[in-house]
């Protein structure tokens, strides 16, 4: 491999980009555009949030609050865990949701004092914990009421109480959950717009054929080819982070390290997707077609505008095959919770097999195709 003919073809691909200044400005103003459009979006109505239900009374009370929040079409108890275990099972993106019924509430209820009831919410996807919320106190309300009504006590008299407490974003601000999504969605848009035209474009001005003949190697074309748009989109992740942390004063509690390994697999994923698209388009229009058909369904189904629990049950596994769903669980995780490598395994370990294989499959076509 000679890095000399490798610094050539990067050095083609930046006079490229110069010679076309109209698609430089869209790459630095496209995301930052994107940013201020979607910075304010707020996602429409969340059913079917994983719920987890910590009964400490065991009564027959608690039971029957259970059953309550089981039979709403919002919540779906999954799990039944210690208190303790509840710190683990939101940092890891088990739950969204828990109710916490605490020791002697059912006595406290027969002396006619309120009973406070624990909703803890997972403020990490600001529009979850603040419908989650809004819907847990109303349950808590009705159920009070038709228990009051059914002993034919005053509605004003001492019940039990929802006290909600949020945690990782505690503001519930919807900017704080959407700025994270948008760094991996632009990113993808970035590098897909890009590499889905780098090769089609050649084979249309006809230079693809002049660098057959010559002595360039399939892996120096492929490495002088990719580094450019890296680094490119290296600059726009670091502007669109600068501008989202500076301007709309988002939170960042975890660590450099978990973000950068996310968006590096992340970024491997859609350069790979980006080469595929270009090998198997004939025309740069075929090319913008191809990927808004990929992008669409990325952006619809991986929890990036709607909740993933909120989508009908037979859908929901489409979402797994979307890479997009695990870079956004990453940032996410890493910018408002704070997780570590440990937390976020298995998101980490799906996103580099996308990677590997997504990727993989992108440099065997792309070294047939040039050996062809």
């Amino acid at each position: 491999m000679s890095l000399h003919r490798i610094r050539l073809l990067m050095w083609k691909e930046f006079l490229q980009l110069r010679r076309d200044p109209l698609l430089i400005r869209l790459l630095f103003l496209m995301p930052i555009l994107q940013l201020i459009l979607f910075g304010y979006v707020v996602a429409a109505d969340v059913k079917n949030l994983s719920t987890a239900v910590v009964d400490l009374d065991r009564t027959s009370t608690s039971r029957a609050l259970e059953a309550s929040f089981g039979a709403s079409d919002y919540f779906v108890v999954t799990q039944r865990p210690a208190e303790t275990d509840l710190q683990h099972l939101m940092d890891t993106g088990q739950i969204a949701i828990a109710i916490v019924i605490p020791a002697g509430t059912q006595a406290a209820l027969d002396r006619g004092e309120a009973a406070p009831i624990g909703v803890v919410v997972d403020g990490s996807d600001s529009q979850v914990a603040s419908v989650g919320s809004g819907y847990a106190a109303q349950i808590v309300a009705r159920f009070n009421a038709d228990r009051l009504a059914a002993q034919g006590v005053d509605l004003a008299a001492p019940g039990i109480d929802a006290r909600v407490r949020v945690m990782f974003n505690p503001t519930l601000a919807s900017v704080n959950t959407m700025i994270p999504g948008l760094v991996a969605a632009i990113l993808m848009l970035s590098i897909m717009a890009v590499m889905g035209q780098a090769v089609v474009k050649e084979r249309e001005r006809g230079t693809l054929e002049q660098m057959f003949v010559t002595p360039i190697k399939p892996v120096e074309y492929l490495t002088g080819k990719v580094t450019p748009y890296a680094l490119l989109a290296v600059l726009q992740l670091t502007v669109v982070a600068l501008v989202g942390i500076f301007w709309f004063k988002v939170p960042f509690a975890g660590q450099f390290s978990v973000v950068a390994a996310g968006l590096a697999l992340f970024m491997l994923t859609s350069i790979g997707l980006g080469l595929l698209i270009s090998l198997v388009s004939h025309t740069r229009q075929q090319a913008q077609q191809v990927m808004m058909l990929f992008m669409l369904p990325s952006f619809v189904l991986s929890g990036f505008i709607f909740p993933i629990d909120s989508m009908p049950q037979a859908i929901q596994p489409l979402s797994w095959f979307i890479p997009l769903t695990w870079a956004i669980s990453i940032l996410r995780g890493a910018f408002i919770k704070g997780s570590g490598f440990e937390a976020l395994s298995t998101q980490f370990w799906i996103l580099g097999l996308f990677g590997v294989v997504i990727f993989g499959a992108a440099v065997a076509a792309t070294r047939r195709r040039l050996a062809e």
